[in-house]
């Protein structure tokens, strides 16, 4: 690639039929193109990226390269597999290009700008006039996306000893896959082409325009006003996010709280801190028009019987996501599929063509980077180490830990309170306050707790919710108890450094061993401590 960047030769190079056969130069720019972008381009869509000459036929062909799809690709090749993996965009998927890896820097330095205005909590004087530059913000972003991109580039697969193809795959039977004019056999296959945001039917949405996590990562200058629609993870992060960078934000959710999918307390706890975050909640909110009005995006909405507008510059969608199944022409490799859930599978990720599987976004209800890498490990044993079927893993087997990194954070593993009572589980709960943590009141980060549920009358691990500043590592230690069938008991004798904050799950597992002391123990107990 030049060491200047010039358009037209990116252009000339992505239509020469040596290279790619994309009809859409957009598809592959990444705006802005700056030195950082055009790293990250080079190495997970390189536009001068020649296509290998197919194989006679391959072991296993994985159509989508994000998550996984490129652990799938690797440890299949890794185990002597000859593998070919095929993507139309870029390769890292969302996760490094409009996901984890650039929310986090956003949120990264969200965080960063929060505790500078929390200094004085501390002792600590900052200068008066401290301010976000928003454009270096989003400079350190694409800085590290591309230095983190080599991992996930087209030459470092190659050099796995996967035959990489760039370009639009699709099936045309049930044993073969067709990318820039080549076919690839294989005896397996995998689909892991992902999800894309969900985009709400609202009137004059499109006309007006809006941004979703696709998107959202190319702005340069920060909103003054910025309205986002929808309550869930993604909503909350992003919301909170670019407030603490310095957009006025309004947040829309069509139900009567946010993150209505997590434990009540939790989403209450991450509600109020948004409100004194002093972003304006609207709730039970249906928007049923957007348009131009004096340079500014009108979103007219009713919300609890009451109808209103407001003005903003920008709209982030953040309604969920939509499996990508289209183009794929899973018809003629009798892959059955639904627009909603996307693949259809069963527990071994088999799809209705026993030859094919699936994983990841494209096919699962969770929808993170940590799951889609866990399935990829699983289709890894079920297509390549499983004779005749035997000793195939299920997914349910999984226990699947997740984190809304909102500030405070909210991890879940396991079942909720919900969950264990319609299945008519008995349980007891052991909440314990952040506030009781020594380490979390240094650090002034109190708010928050660690409720574990465990099955009535046992120690057993039911499932877990924290809510701290450092949730999504703590939740680690119960996701590890759980898998190993550990009980909570077996807990409080482990160690935990003092002062940390991790001491809230051993006061969880000393609380349950109290729970231990009966009238009767207690009882006997006094009686062996007269004896010297």
């Amino acid at each position: 690639m030049p060491k200047r960047f010039d358009l037209e030769w990116w252009r000339w190079q992505i239509r020469s039929p040596n290279c790619l056969n994309n009809s859409q130069i957009t598809d592959l720019i990444i705006s802005p193109i700056d030195i950082h972008n055009q790293k990250l381009v080079a190495n997970v869509h390189p536009p001068d990226w020649i296509n290998p000459p197919p194989a006679p036929i391959y072991d296993l062909v994985v159509i989508g390269a994000g998550t996984a799809g490129l652990v799938t690709a690797a440890g299949a090749a890794g185990l002597g597999a000859k593998v070919a993996l095929v993507e139309k965009h870029l390769m890292g998927g969302d996760c490094l290009n409009v996901g984890c890896v650039p929310s986090k820097c956003l949120i990264a330095a969200a965080r960063a700008y929060a505790a500078v205005a929390r200094a004085k909590e501390f002792g600590i004087r900052v200068p008066e006039g401290t301010v976000v530059d928003f454009p270096l913000v989003m400079e350190r972003m694409r800085q590290i996306r591309a230095n983190l991109s080599r991992h996930d580039s087209a030459s470092r697969f190659q050099g796995l000893g996967v035959d990489v193809f760039l370009g639009e795959g699709g099936f045309v039977s049930r044993e073969a896959v067709t990318v820039a004019g080549k076919t690839l056999s294989f005896k397996k296959a995998v689909i892991a082409t992902g999800a894309r945001a969900a985009k709400p039917e609202i009137l004059g949405l499109e006309a007006v325009g809006y941004l979703t996590n696709e998107t959202v990562f190319s702005l340069t200058e920060c909103p003054r006003r910025l309205a986002v629609i929808g309550g869930g993870p993604i909503g909350c992060e992003l919301a909170q996010a670019f407030r603490h960078l310095g957009a006025e934000v309004v947040l829309f959710h069509k139900n009567a709280h946010i993150l209505d999918r997590e434990d009540p307390e939790a989403a209450e706890i991450v509600q109020q801190a948004l409100i004194g975050d002093r972003i304006q909640l609207i709730l039970s909110a249906q928007i049923s028009q957007v348009e131009w009005q004096d340079g500014a995006k009108i979103i007219h909405y009713e919300a609890n019987g009451q109808t209103g507008k407001i003005a903003v510059d920008e709209i982030l969608v953040g309604t969920g996501r939509s499996p990508n199944v289209t183009n794929l022409n899973l018809a003629a490799a009798g892959v059955e599929y639904d627009l909603q859930q996307g693949v259809l599978i069963d527990d071994y990720l088999q799809t209705t063509n026993p030859q094919i599987y699936a994983a990841g976004d494209v096919c699962m209800a969770w929808k993170f980077t940590h799951a889609a890498d866990a399935a990829a490990r699983i289709v890894i044993k079920n297509t390549l180490f499983s004779p005749f079927g035997l000793g195939k893993q299920k997914l349910s087997s999984l226990i699947m830990p997740w984190v809304t990194y909102t500030q405070p954070e909210i991890a879940h593993v396991g079942m909720s309170a919900a969950e264990a009572e319609t299945q008519g589980i008995a349980v007891n709960t052991i909440n314990i306050p952040m506030s009781s943590v020594d380490r979390a009141i240094a650090d002034g980060e109190t708010t928050g707790f660690a409720k574990i549920l465990l099955k009535k009358g046992t120690d057993k691990i039911l499932g877990a919710t924290i809510v701290s500043s450092s949730a999504g590592d703590l939740i680690s230690e119960i996701t590890l108890a759980m898998g190993n069938n550990l009980g909570l008991g077996k807990i409080a004798s482990v160690i935990h450094p003092y002062p940390t904050q991790a001491e809230v799950i051993k006061k969880a597992a000393d609380a349950y061993r109290r729970t231990l002391l009966t009238s009767s123990s207690k009882k006997f107990l006094e009686v062996i401590m007269k004896f010297p």
